[in-house]
């Protein structure tokens, strides 16, 4: 069980509102990046059994993520999402557009926290906010965690969404991940416009399928 020792130490020194930041989509070969900030303050407390079980949404069953996304809407003081499309990730990179996401994130609050604690190795860049990285902290800290599981299950209804639009592909079933399953349609079919086309395998897949055509 995660409790709220890492955000107390930043109540501690004096702020009141803090953040938690993290993402989903960073690994997908199709759909978007999808980041979220959770605010919490002082008076927070996980008070309620459901709460006691969030936890890096990785290590969360589907059903589990969509029963806590609700609870943790309806228990912290703010939550926000913010997405960024595979035609931008092409341009800018996965790395900046997952920036670019959470920056989105923590622009949409209409509560804004005055401390950041962000999921990974560095920190958020052109933020310009007091922050802190912590590697695995969607596995130690609680308003990380609790922002994993709000982008992964955020992320999974887009790319539900994006299936009805090409259903061929089956997106709700693999989420845009490098399946086998996935693999192996586009080959088939060869990539859509929701695939990312800077990763090395769809590129090389569209290029292969292109080959074939001349």
């Amino acid at each position: 069980m995660l409790d709220l020792r890492t955000e107390q130490q930043y109540f501690d020194l004096g702020y009141d509102l803090i953040g938690g930041v993290d993402e989903a989509g960073r690994g997908p070969l199709a759909g978007p990046v999808v980041a979220a900030c959770v605010v919490i303050d002082k008076n927070f407390k996980i008070d309620h059994d459901d709460l006691e079980l969030v936890a890096d949404s990785k290590k969360l069953s589907a059903k589990k993520r969509e029963k806590l996304f609700s609870v943790i809407k309806d228990k912290v003081l703010a939550v926000e999402i913010g997405v960024v499309d595979n035609l931008t990730i092409d341009k800018i990179n996965i790395l900046q557009a997952s920036f670019l996401a959470m920056r989105r994130a923590i622009k949409k609050l209409k509560i804004e926290p005055n401390y950041i604690l962000v999921d990974g190795n560095f920190k958020i860049p052109k933020l310009e906010k007091a922050q802190t990285a912590i590697v695995g902290g969607d596995a130690k800290v609680f308003c990380i965690a609790a922002a994993s599981i709000i982008a992964k299950v955020s992320r999974d209804w887009m790319m539900s969404e994006i299936d009805k639009q090409y259903p061929e592909y089956e997106f709700a079933k693999h989420k845009g991940y490098g399946t086998k399953a996935h693999f192996s349609k586009i080959a088939e079919l060869g990539p859509c416009p929701i695939h990312r086309f800077s990763f090395s395998p769809v590129k090389e897949m569209f290029l292969k399928s292109k080959t074939i055509d001349n």
